[in-house]
């Protein structure tokens, strides 16, 4: 039994594919399948179910990834403190969310260089679903995303609450109420962010009714499926709808649209960070969260 062979059951468990899970890990599929047969002979069980177009984790297969995760990430945690023994300048691997990263990380990252210049900061920004994989892997250190989120050996610490409101182009006639009751929005073209993002979710959990908004004759929320929350604003701007953002978005001032609060009971997400329970280096670990936890964004509330 190698690494590489728990690696690549921890991939083909994810994938469900044997082409995609190779492309994962960088090697060819027969190599990926050899070592998987190889580990299930050692084993004398049987991990994954061969369909035509699909794999199945058997039971026992579902127990064996879960324990092989859990050396994965022991085994980076290695790598990690061997790392930072030979070097005196860490690196730091932070991972944030699509609608986070535009309006937290340049203060943050400002905050945290100030008080540890000697670390550097390596940042992705990615889907929660994503990152979530990424930190229990250990190719990310801490994430910053919204709840909910839970997930096995990963702890969470709050880092602020924030309402969502609506944006509103200035000619429209809605630009002139002081609050939008957007469950009673009805000939208006609400724009919204594609499949994955977690604040589509949670704006359309607060609002179901309107994902079936102009359904059939307005093509133009497909056509912005997968954009950003600046692509949508901006699109608001030029006219084509009205959306709904969270508070920190919009902290610049517009010459073509307006913001406005939302009725009561006021959508809103808590953002937080999180990392492995596991995580060696705590003094590090400290002073990014203080400095996370420092941060005061406009019209967010601290959750220190």
């Amino acid at each position: 039994m190698t690494l590489n062979e728990l690696k690549y059951c921890v991939e083909l468990a994810n994938e469900k594919h044997f082409r995609k899970a190779s492309e994962k890990c960088f090697v060819s599929q027969p190599t990926l399948s050899i070592a998987i047969k190889k580990l299930e002979e050692e084993l004398n069980v049987t991990l994954f179910e061969r369909r035509k177009n699909e794999v199945i984790v058997t039971p026992i297969g579902k127990q064996v990834v879960e324990l092989a995760k859990s050396i994965l990430q022991k085994t980076q945690t290695i790598k990690d403190i061997s790392k930072d023994e030979q070097s005196q300048t860490t690196e730091l691997k932070i991972g944030v969310i699509y609608t986070i990263g535009p309006y937290l990380l340049p203060t943050l990252i400002t905050k945290f260089h100030q008080k540890a210049n000697n670390i550097r900061l390596s940042i992705e920004e990615n889907y929660t679903h994503i990152l979530s994989k990424k930190l229990q892997t250990g190719e990310l250190d801490i994430i910053i995303v919204s709840l909910p989120f839970e997930e096995p050996n990963i702890e969470t610490f709050p880092v602020y609450d924030e309402e969502f409101v609506a944006a509103i182009p200035k000619s429209n006639s809605l630009s002139k109420l002081e609050e939008i009751a957007l469950d009673e929005v009805k000939n208006e073209t609400v724009l919204l962010l594609g499949a994955g993002h977690c604040f589509r979710d949670q704006v359309l959990e607060a609002y179901p009714n309107l994902i079936h908004l102009h359904a059939k004759d307005n093509p133009l929320q497909k056509t912005l499926e997968g954009s950003s929350l600046e692509t949508i604003r901006y699109m608001v701007a030029s006219g084509a709808g009205i959306t709904v953002l969270p508070c920190s978005a919009c902290q610049n001032a517009e010459d073509l649209l307006v913001y406005r609060p939302l009725k009561d009971p006021k959508p809103k997400r808590t953002v937080v960070m999180a990392c492995r329970k596991s995580f060696p280096r705590q003094k590090v670990l400290q002073v990014f969260k203080d400095t996370l936890q420092s941060i005061q964004l406009p019209c967010t509330i601290s959750s220190s």
